[in-house]
């Protein structure tokens, strides 16, 4: 059993991995929408049709995408579209985050250094 959740914990490692990237996250949003060919998906994200084609090969060989082929033409979808809820559920905690953070940002510039009031300045 544990050999079994060491395994798993490394197929998720490796999953997380391959999102680590501000590009293969948008494209994991766009294919979030509806399956797409390389070319649009480079396209749309305005990048080179290399570049979506090396993202999309790197998310597909972790099992994140897919390609189906539908005579000449291959689209890529998503494996299961709970990626994108696990995607928009990290997305909620990071905004949750920034919110606290820019709280206490806001408490501490009202307080001045050291945790003083400030002063107002006046200009005329």
């Amino acid at each position: 059993m544990q050999n079994a959740t060491h395994d798993i914990d490394e197929l998720q490692a490796s999953m997380l991995r391959s999102l680590a990237s501000a590009h293969r996250l948008r494209i994991l949003h766009l294919l979030g929408a509806r399956p797409r060919e390389v070319n649009q998906v480079a396209r749309e994200l305005g990048m080179n049709q290399a570049a979506a084609s090396q993202h999309l090969g790197a998310m597909r060989a972790v099992g994140i995408v897919e390609a189906v082929r539908d005579g000449r033409s291959v689209s890529y979808q998503l494996t299961d579209p709970q990626l994108l809820s696990a995607c928009e559920l990290m997305r909620g905690v990071l905004v949750r985050r920034l919110s606290r953070l820019g709280d206490l940002a806001a408490a501490a510039h009202e307080s001045g250094p050291i945790g003083y009031p400030t002063t107002e300045v006046r200009h005329s």
